[in-house]
């Protein structure tokens, strides 16, 4: 180790020289642009010492290394719906940003059911980032989107997600995660997205200490199904690993869902970093111990971490004075964890901030010479000062059509809606003309300047009527009915009470006990809607909540979640008909909560004392099912077919409103015995088409059969059902919304094939000379791990040569070994180094 040190230190290169700075003939490989990310990566992380290296492994912020050109980084940024927040200072949370661009939320980007436009918003966000971020080129992995699935109203996070399917989820994250990572631009990528929470996060009473229990297939085939997908479509840069355990093991140190599912058998090859701060609650929260150890100190829970497979360390959050950086080195000399362990980790991250840019010059790297022809270069500030110059018309615009196509119509007695102008209208609620302006968890601050930019739901319909405002309770008390509001409502020709959550009914760190509005709002709608017979209702909720007392009485119902600066413009375009409402819910409306188990069970399957979850399963009474939304106009589906490889149907727009149709196909195992527990039916494709008037489309939606297989436990690998399938082309899950459908055997399913090769030879570096174990892993596509031959190339025999015997280590420099079985290509970097 010291002679390699000492090899180093001849390399000292001022920090903030870039690539294209230094002369080819004197370039180390990390700062050749010639070479892949992880090639680059592997050649500096070989250059650090074991301290160095521990000090690039904590999130809030990774030092910098003057000597390798190495800057400070700040790992913990957050866009959900927006860039929220930039890790700039070091030992604490990253502060929010202001008047930056507030989007919808994720629940509400999931009842757009409109995956185009999912990634045209996240691209817009990660434009906006690289304006604001440090010198265009720092700080761009975000901790987004949540994938975690919407299983139970309760939980309180809810509008961070994007409803309780997978597919639904899979789909619309893939795009986001591709959106603000951008396509690659001369290699080099925009963002790096970290999908989140790693696995079966759903409930925050006990998320710090409790442990998601469930059976293996309730885990391959719900919680990381979503997982699984977005991997597989879009690749995100990164995984964030939950609080909680998974079967008694910490997320943080569970290598089942790091290593075995999410690297081998799912292809994810970014890196893992852990919440804030789950190492710490390794210890602190979960008390773990692992198989056969005793208690776990400091150094035991950063290597049980380590070796699990979580490469970063979100050190701030809950946290004491321990970290990676601190702890790392004494792991190390203790033996509980290897230095070639922490290589690859650090390969894995520095791969990231490779790609992104970071160590280029502004002319090889598309995005920040853009950000900065937006924006000259150090001119934003994270204060009223910026004048919220990034906040521009597309950017606003399209916050405004993401709420316009979020938007639900749950009710609409007598075709009350669209509520034309000219008409006498109150609005009543203190939630559209709120003292705060709330856009939902992880948003941006708006001051002065970006308040100007917002529209709340009384300026929006302000705008596009004559109306009165009623507060509808007294004033700073929701528990307290105005009774003169609701007797003033009887005299208007139409009412639209505007009710609602915020952060006090649900929240991070806090989930609902109730499904009730807060305070006295269900009783004010029930009593404005008996008062008059033209009461339309907007519920701007964390997710679904009870209507019972009004749902038969309120002429009419519209529903989003927490929808953005524009909320108000978005709001009177579908109430004006400005728009037509095309949302659908992302989730099954349940009644009450009394239906619902309790919130840490995970089981999803009925049984003797649980009703099941979610429209695959539940088996009470719902409110309004998955995928439900009604319409301006009408449709018609005619001529249904599938030819084993795709369903198609006409859809008809049989009204005389342009509007957009959500057409859903649905399948179900008509033949598979009750003893199977399995779903009613289950979403497995859907499209989005927008058609005139007496318009006509075919919509044709692809089917993979070996999609429709269910996780057998004793095989360990998905299989399918013998006998027939069904397919349902329906506007919900609801069996009354069927509107096509036919049956299909699954005949002899094919073989399955290898689908992802990995390698795991335990370290970056080996000497000149060394032989190289890559130890190779095959998942197959049924998501079996089997024995299976492969085969090695080398980018660079000089560094490394395939030979008849193996993998050899020839000469000092970097190579990359690509595995290949069947169709299926895995690759990892060396690192050779010349001990002499």
């Amino acid at each position: 180790m010291r002679r390699m040190l000492s090899a180093v230190l001849i390399v000292v290169i001022p920090l903030g020289l870039v690539a294209a700075e230094v002369s080819p003939a004197t370039a180390p490989i990390y700062l050749d642009p010639a070479y892949s990310p992880a090639e680059r990566a592997a050649d500096l992380v070989s250059r650090m010492t074991l301290k160095e290296k521990a000090g690039q492994m904590v999130s809030s912020m990774a030092a910098a290394i003057p000597r390798l050109a190495v800057a400070s980084y700040g790992w913990w940024n957050e866009a959900a719906h927006g860039v929220a927040r930039e890790q700039t200072n070091d030992g604490d949370n990253p502060p929010n940003l202001t008047n930056t661009t507030s989007y919808p939320v994720s629940l509400s980007l999931g009842s757009t059911w409109n995956p185009g436009l999912v990634n045209r918003e996240a691209g817009l966000i990660s434009d906006e980032a690289r304006e604001v971020v440090r010198d265009n080129r720092l700080d761009l992995d975000f901790y987004s989107p949540t994938v975690n699935l919407a299983r139970d109203p309760r939980w309180g996070r809810n509008d961070e997600t994007f409803g309780e399917d997978p597919l639904l989820t899979a789909t619309l994250a893939a795009q986001f995660v591709d959106g603000l990572q951008g396509p690659a631009k001369k290699g080099y990528a925009k963002a790096i997205a970290t999908v989140k929470h790693y696995a079966a996060n759903n409930s925050e009473s006990d998320r710090l200490r409790g442990s998601s229990d469930m059976d293996e297939r309730t885990l391959r085939e719900y919680y990381t199904a979503q997982f699984r997908d977005v991997i597989r479509w879009s690749h995100p840069g990164s995984i964030m690993s939950a609080y909680n355990a998974v079967n008694g093991v910490p997320s943080a140190a569970n290598a089942h869902l790091m290593e075995t599912l999410a690297r081998q058998t799912y292809g994810f090859d970014g890196y893992f970093t852990s919440d804030c701060d789950a190492i710490y609650e390794i210890m602190a929260g979960q008390n773990w111990l692992p198989p056969g150890q005793g208690p776990l100190d400091q150094y035991g829970r950063t290597a049980a971490a380590l070796n699990a497979g979580e490469d970063l360390n979100c050190n701030m959050g809950y946290h004491d004075e321990w970290s990676y950086e601190n702890t790392i080195p004494g792991a190390v000399e203790q033996g509980l964890v290897s230095e070639d362990t922490v290589d690859v980790s650090l390969v894995r991250l520095f791969t990231a901030r490779f790609a992104l840019g970071e160590f280029d010059a502004e002319q090889r790297v598309p995005w920040v010479a853009e950000a900065r022809t937006r924006l000259a270069p150090g001119t934003w500030k994270n204060d009223e000062s910026n004048k919220a110059v990034t906040q521009t018309p597309e950017r606003l615009a399209m916050a405004r059509q993401v709420a316009d196509e979020s938007i639900v119509l749950l009710r609409n007695q007598g075709n009350v809606l669209p509520l034309r102008t000219g008409k006498k209208i109150a609005v009543i609620g203190t939630f559209a003309d709120p003292t705060e302006f709330y856009l939902g968890g992880y948003s941006s601050n708006q001051t002065h300047s970006g308040i100007a930019n917002s529209v709340t739901g009384l300026q929006g319909l302000q705008k596009a009527y004559s109306v009165d405002f009623l507060p509808g309770t007294t004033p700073g008390n929701l528990d307290v009915i105005d009774p003169a509001a609701v007797r003033a409502a009887a005299g208007y020709d139409a009412v639209i009470v505007y009710a609602g959550t915020d952060q006090q009914t649900a929240s991070e760190d806090h989930d609902r006990a109730t499904l009730a509005l807060p305070g006295a709002q269900a009783e004010l709608i029930r009593q404005v809607a008996a008062a008059n017979p033209h009461t339309i209702v907007y519920l701007e909720t964390v997710g679904q909540v009870d209507v019972s007392s009004f749902a038969g009485t309120a002429a009419a119902i519209l529903w989003s979640s927490f929808n953005g600066q524009r909320k108000g413009e978005a709001l009177a375009d579908v109430i004006s008909g400005a728009v037509a409402p095309s949302g659908r819910l992302p989730f099954t409306w349940y009644a009450d909560e009394s239906q619902l188990p309790p919130l840490e069970d995970y089981a999803i399957r009925p049984s003797a004392t649980s009703p099941g979850r979610t429209y695959q399963y539940f088996t009470g009474k719902i409110a309004y099912p998955f995928g439900f939304g009604l319409s301006y106009t009408s449709f018609r589906y005619d001529n249904f077919r599938f030819d084993g490889k795709a369903a198609t149907a006409t859809v008809t727009n049989t009204g005389k409103v342009k509007s957009a149709e959500v057409v859903q196909l649905y399948a179900t195992t008509p033949d598979s015995p009750k003893s199977k527990e399995r779903p009613r039916k289950r979403l497995i494709g859907f499209r989005k088409v927008v058609l005139e008037p007496h318009r006509s489309a075919d919509v044709t939606i692809p089917v993979d059969i070996a999609d429709l297989a269910f996780y057998d436990e004793k095989a360990k690998a998905f299989r399918l059902d013998p006998g027939r399938i069904g397919l349902q082309l329906s506007t919900s899950s609801a069996d009354k919304d069927i509107k096509q459908q036919v049956y299909a055997s699954v005949g002899t399913p094919p073989a399955p094939t290898p689908a992802v090769v990995t390698a795991k030879p335990g370290r970056v570096q080996f000497p000149v000379g060394a032989h190289i174990d890559p130890h190779p892993t095959v998942a197959y596509s049924d998501q079996s791990i089997r024995d299976t031959p492969v085969t090695y190339a080398s980018n660079r025999p000089a560094v490394v040569e395939v030979t008849p015997g193996g993998l050899v280590a020839r000469a000092a420099g970097v190579a990359t070994v690509t595995v290949t079985a069947g169709a299926a290509h895995g690759a990892f970097v060396v690192k050779v180094v010349d001990p002499g």
